[in-house]
């Protein structure tokens, strides 16, 4: 099955009409896609977002088509009234950020492990049926990302609690989202609701905040900024996943019935930095005189990508849509942001949520 294909012929639309769902973060880059996809789909969305890294703007098509509850969802008690009468929950809201910001807020990543369990002991609480975890390729221990040159892709089963080896994933950050899976295996094993954790690759597209690398590029180059910065040597490769097919992952994943802990979530083509950044100057018909490579940069592993065999198996489809078309499409939504890119609003950007 292609991308291009619809929710409906998916048999999403199906799965989605008539239900009741809860977007914990609904209100963020991901989370907006999301509650956007789940109400063309015939679903009654809920959104709890204390707006931390969410804007309400990012609901604007869907204003009054969800119900957005303002509140950190470490109150419990909201969120149990909220999600009481729900039949399905994707948990999104995290502190979260690009790897400028992760690596130097390390105990903001950290507080992710209470705020899950806060958040998943609530939705058992409140008898959801299906609970949807997003969860991260940081997951995935870093010495299997470690060379750039023997790309490997990485499988859901190279992750887990079970082999030794198998739990180094990258940085607090990882740690949080490898600890989460962990806890709603024990809400599934205790309690018997049907848990999946979809581990996110790289996301990039329209909403997202200059804190992540794939936006943060394009803003640099229609600043005409000259020398480019880059961080490291460009060599690093991303699996840079376009948030149309990030969030049609995400219904897919809501959808599996099989006893699946993990589902990847991203494409399986490795893009190196500079291949990306060479993308974005074909489409801006610039390019600078000078690329400063800043190599004491933070930059992460050297390699990711995802091996999909899995989600093919079980659906049919998996993320297409190319980094020259992603990028065309997240630029025209910064072109109506204006004066709001700025040199100073991209620096501010890179080590913030």
């Amino acid at each position: 099955m292609s991308n291009d294909q619809s929710n409906e012929a998916l048999g999403l639309h199906g799965e989605y009409a008539g239900k009741s769902v809860l977007v914990t973060g609904g209100a963020s880059f991901i989370g907006s896609h999301l509650a956007e996809e789940l109400v063309s789909c015939g679903a009654s969305v809920i959104i709890a977002d204390d707006l931390s890294s969410g804007r309400e703007e990012n609901l604007s098509s869907i204003a009054g088509e969800v119900r957005l509850e303002i509140f950190n969802a470490r109150d419990t008690s909201r969120l149990l009234s909220v999600a009481t009468g729900c039949d399905i929950a994707f948990h999104l809201a995290a502190t979260h950020g690009g790897r400028g910001y992760i690596d130097t807020h390390p105990v903001e990543c950290v507080s992710n492990m209470a705020l899950d369990y806060d958040v998943f002991s609530t939705l058992a609480r409140a008898e959801v049926a299906k609970i949807i975890h997003a969860s991260s390729a940081c997951a995935y221990p870093t010495n299997l990302q470690d060379s750039a040159t023997e790309l490997g892709l990485l499988s859901e089963s190279q992750a887990n609690f079970s082999d030794p080896g198998r739990a180094f994933p990258d940085g607090e950050y990882g740690w949080g989202k490898l600890m989460g899976e962990l806890q709603i295996q024990a809400i599934q094993k205790q309690y018997g609701i049907h848990t999946i954790a979809a581990r996110i690759f790289t996301a990039y597209g329209e909403r997202e905040n200059l804190s992540h690398a794939a936006i943060a590029l394009l803003a640099k180059g229609m600043l005409h900024l000259d020398p480019y910065p880059i961080w490291g040597d460009g060599s690093q490769t991303r699996n840079f996943t376009y948030v149309k097919d990030t969030v049609r992952g995400l219904l897919i994943a809501g959808t599996i019935a099989d006893r699946v802990d993990a589902l990847n979530v991203g494409t399986s083509q490795h893009v190196t930095v500079n291949e990306l950044v060479e993308a974005i100057f074909e489409l801006l018909q610039w390019r600078p005189k000078e690329i400063d490579y800043q190599i004491d940069m933070p930059v992460g592993v050297k390699s990711r990508a995802a091996d999909n065999s899995l989600i093919l198996e079980l659906s049919g489809w998996e993320p297409s849509t190319s980094v020259q078309n992603g990028i065309s499409a997240t630029h025209t939504y910064l072109e109506t942001l204006g004066d709001m890119i700025t040199v100073d609003a991209l620096n501010a950007g890179l080590m913030t949520r």
